[in-house]
């Protein structure tokens, strides 16, 4: 995982570098869910910066020189190295939000309920994938669809602003694009790359499909794949597969 994004000077400078891990060609955008949920902050707020993918099997000595001895993903910022992508987020969203810095819009999400949809999905993901026995490959996958059922019933579920406080009978069901509402928010910049890498890496490497009728995930997905901020940072599919290669072929079936 190789996510490094460096702000150049202070308040009198709004520039930045973005290094990412280069894919198995060198080249392209590699698997990681955390860089790529820095990558879309970075572009929801408007920032202007440079993207360059790095080859990290050639241990490249300027991401060394930044922070020696750190794992990426890290952010640098006057000299100070901030290596937890939560504190990176809360950052970017504390440094570049109005009204000091005017131009840029706030992320944080109206409804706290937005921040923790979804949140069991990744690791419930993992210990699907990375299974190597067949006795508990049921289960795993019933608490895999289950997680992701209640993602399902907070997507189709109105948001408070969607209910009309005089209509008689039935809530109907929510049209929202995303979690927060129809604009992607910071907690649809950490959910959303892992609910892709979990659509893409099931299918390919157990035949799972994120049911149909989980419509209401379905619809967010959609929607993702309608907006560049999204699609312009992830990595292609076969990335995404081979960086799971080693990891789901381990599950035996005998």
């Amino acid at each position: 995982i190789e996510c490094c994004f460096s702000m150049f000077g202070s308040d009198s400078s709004d520039e930045g570098k973005l290094e990412l891990e280069a894919g198995s060609d060198g080249e392209s955008i590699g698997n990681c869910p955390f860089s790529q949920r820095i990558f879309m902050i970075l572009l929801l707020k408007g920032v202007i910066f440079t993207v360059t993918t790095v080859d990290v099997k050639r241990k490249p000595a300027n991401l060394q020189d930044l922070a020696p001895g750190i794992n990426p993903p890290f952010m640098t910022f006057d000299g100070e190295v901030k290596v937890d992508v939560n504190k990176i987020e809360e950052f970017l969203e504390e440094k570049l939000t109005p009204p000091r810095k005017y131009r840029y819009p706030r992320l944080a999400p109206k409804h706290p309920e937005a921040n923790t949809a979804g949140i069991d999905i990744f690791a419930k993901f993992s210990a699907y994938i990375k299974n190597p026995r067949r006795d508990t490959h049921d289960a795993l996958e019933k608490a895999l669809l289950k997680s992701l059922r209640r993602l399902d019933d907070f997507l189709r579920t109105p948001l408070s602003e969607e209910i009309d406080a005089d209509a008689v009978g039935d809530l109907p069901e929510s049209t929202r694009s995303f979690l927060d509402g129809p604009e992607l928010t910071l907690a649809d910049c950490n959910l959303l790359p892992k609910l892709h890498i979990l659509k893409v890496v099931v299918k390919k490497y157990r035949g799972l499909d994120i049911p149909a009728e989980m419509t209401g995930v379905w619809r967010y997905l959609t929607c993702a794949y309608l907006r560049k901020e999204f699609t312009s940072t992830c990595p292609a599919e076969r990335e995404t597969e081979f960086a799971y290669l080693d990891v789901a072929k381990k599950e035996k079936r005998t």
